[in-house]
C-alpha cells in the first residue's frame, strides 16, 4: 500500500497498513497516539498523521 501525503485513509486502510485490528486502531485514536478527523459520521486519518505515528514509534523503539 502506497500512502500519499494529503490522502485521507479509512480505518480499514489503516488496519491493513499496520496489520492490526479495528479495536487497536480505535484505541490509538482514542489515546491520541494517532490523529484523525471526523467528516459527518466518518473517521478519516490523514496520511501524514499515520507517517508521524510510525516515525514516532520507530524513534521510541530505537531509544528503548
Amino acid at each position: 500500500m502506497v500512502v500519499r501525503d494529503g490522502e485521507l485513509l479509512t480505518v480499514p486502510e489503516v488496519m491493513a497498513y499496520l496489520k492490526i485490528g479495528r479495536s487497536a486502531v480505535y484505541d490509538l485514536l482514542r489515546s491520541h497516539q494517532l490523529r484523525s478527523i471526523t467528516i459527518g459520521r466518518a473517521r478519516r486519518i490523514p496520511a501524514h498523521a499515520l507517517a508521524d505515528f510510525v516515525h514516532s514509534r520507530l524513534e521510541q523503539e530505537a531509544t528503548a
